[in-house]
């Protein structure tokens, strides 16, 4: 395809999926030290959803998937990437996005998972954004899928209480108008050690150690940079738009915490109802939860089209991204 420079991408669809089984805080008190008044005033949290022992994440971003496929009135034949973004994959080879395409039954379409933890989900639709602004594909299906509860120490009390699984997606397409205004990524290696599994295929390959394969983060430090963050990303996206705070119909942020979220939100002098809040139901499903919130906000109506969306994220990395999208 000839490369088209006034080409922009658009979502045209939505989709999400939570594993059925629910774990309440109250049932985190029966395993581990901890309280549902605690979880709820540190977290905003009140329960998660976890995977059957038989589901991997390519089951639940098969769900996902296909739930956005039909909102875009798009069979999987006629999809022409596939980025899945997920730090959870089914197996070390193939890639998760190759698993997926397999299921839906699309052949040839580019396909490749992208790791960026938390931030993975933005950092796939930027990926997706730039091959259809350049023309080298018409539409893109990107999903966020994770089932961290395969890297969580349940006896951590620490960070059991914080994850949960899932995974969403978006059918992008491409736009004479701008849907994806743009996006911003980025990333810093020096906080590895702040959030992190120890264990992976060449330095320390998987053992039956919980606490090699588990993730490990060092909480306090971890919310004082992702305030820091996110608010400094907010902005830069604001700004490099020109784009006023109040022009902002919908901030859509990663659900990890619901001080982090409200911290956000007030730097943006943002109204709390137009900040969309998914962490008390769902906890934080790293790559799967900014598209989960954004799926719900659409399909209850509150994100229309048209509306101005602030979708942002901070993960392990560390990394952080936003975008900013006209529906």
């Amino acid at each position: 395809m000839s490369q088209n420079k006034h080409q922009f991408s658009r979502i045209i669809g939505t989709g999400g999926y939570l594993p059925e089984k629910v774990l309440t805080n109250h049932d985190l008190e029966k395993m581990v030290d901890t309280s549902d008044a605690w979880i709820r005033e540190r977290t905003g949290i009140e329960q998660r959803h976890i995977a059957a022992e038989n589901q991997t994440t390519a089951d639940l971003a098969e769900q996902a998937a296909r739930q956005a496929l039909n909102a875009a009135s798009l069979t999987p034949e006629a999809i022409e990437l596939i980025v899945v973004a997920t730090t959870t994959p089914d197996k070390i080879f193939p890639s998760t996005a190759c698993l997926l395409q397999q299921r839906l039954g699309n052949h040839g379409a580019p396909a490749f998972d992208v790791q960026a933890v938390c931030s993975g989900f933005i950092y796939a639709l930027s990926v997706a954004d730039q091959f259809i602004r350049t023309g080298a594909v018409n539409n893109a299906l990107v999903v966020g899928a994770e089932t961290l509860s395969r890297i969580i120490d349940w006896s951590d009390r620490n960070t059991c209480v914080l994850f949960g699984d899932g995974a969403g997606a978006v059918v992008l397409a491409a736009s004479d108008e701008p849907g994806v205004i743009n996006t911003h990524i980025h990333a810093d290696g020096q906080y590895e050690t702040l959030l992190h599994v120890p264990s992976g295929v060449s330095k320390k390959p998987v053992t039956d150690s919980l606490s090699e394969r588990s993730m490990h983060m060092r909480g306090s430090e971890v919310f004082k940079v992702a305030v820091n963050t996110l608010s400094q990303v907010a902005t830069e996206t604001l700004e490099k738009n020109h784009i006023h705070p109040s022009d902002l119909d919908w901030l859509v942020p990663h659900q990890a915490n619901k001080r982090i979220i409200d911290a956000t939100g007030r730097k943006l002098k943002l109204k709390p109802e137009q900040v969309v809040v998914t962490v008390n139901k769902h906890a934080n499903t790293s790559a799967a939860s900014v598209p989960l919130a954004l799926n719900e906000a659409v399909r209850d109506g509150r994100i229309q089209p048209g509306h101005l969306v602030l979708m942002e994220a901070f993960g392990g990395g560390f990394t952080w991204g936003s975008a900013l999208v006209r529906m």
